[in-house]
């Protein structure tokens, strides 16, 4: 998870005790300093970022309706009015931290398209691709499961490409599917589209859940969904069961 630094309360401190530690004080103390004075010299882009983790970790803990502007402010330890130098709402704030995450995700299912290999090998690297966001993208994935349809719901078209980025990720999920059924590599009756919505669900879902420290890492929860995907979990011949 990312560790948080509190530029804000930096500057503050850092102006309170002259920017460094006193004399002859101990070594954590005086990394503390050198970390507060980083801080607080951070380029406009850094401080920027900082408060964009800040309030993605604030969303995803409380929800983007639930968050104020005065909240994630306090919690970068700065005057709500010294966010506007940096955005003009909260609604700029989440569409960096979902557009971002949309971005790196959709770049890297394209780039494994490109690869041009077998659809089974193909589905397999995007299964990968897909546990390997929970960590970097956990507050993004989690706020687009909690606030979606508000975020949809609010006028003007500014969350449209949410829309657009769910359905070009389904088209390039479901194309491999269907090529995979027309090479013979996947069962022809199972239906596509809904095969896909229950990969995504699954990987989206298991933010709710996955620790990072635990048993699994996320390659490793990717490596067993694989083998569970493909090769299923019953032993023997498979066999038909209707009610």
């Amino acid at each position: 998870m990312n560790t948080r630094k509190n530029s804000g309360g930096a500057s503050a401190v850092a102006g309170a005790t002259g920017g460094a530690p006193p004399r002859g004080g101990s070594a954590a103390a005086k990394r503390q300093g050198a970390t507060r004075r980083s801080a607080a010299s951070g380029s406009a882009s850094e401080r920027r970022d900082h408060l964009v983790k800040l309030a993605a970790e604030l969303f995803a803990r409380k929800g983007f309706q639930a968050t104020t502007v005065r909240e994630i402010a306090d919690e970068a330890g700065i005057l709500s009015g010294s966010l506007y130098h940096h955005f003009d709402s909260k609604e700029t704030i989440v569409d960096e931290v979902l557009s971002t995450f949309l971005k790196d995700l959709i770049g890297r299912y394209k780039a494994a398209l490109d690869q041009d290999g077998d659809p089974r090998t193909i589905l397999s690297e995007m299964v990968r691709i897909g546990f390997s966001t929970l960590e970097p993208h956990r507050a993004a994935i989690t706020v687009m499961q909690n606030d979606w349809n508000y975020l949809r719901s609010l006028p003007g078209d500014r969350f449209d490409y949410l829309i657009k980025a769910e359905d070009e990720v389904e088209r390039m999920w479901v194309e491999q599917i269907k090529r995979g059924q027309a090479q013979g590599q996947f069962r022809a009756d199972v239906d596509p589209k809904l095969t896909y919505r229950m990969i995504r669900d699954t990987i989206w879902v298991a933010v709710r859940w996955f620790r990072p420290g635990g048993r699994l890492n996320t390659t490793g929860l990717a490596e067993h969904y694989v083998t569970v995907l493909f090769d299923g979990l019953a032993t023997g011949e498979r066999t038909s069961h209707k009610a």
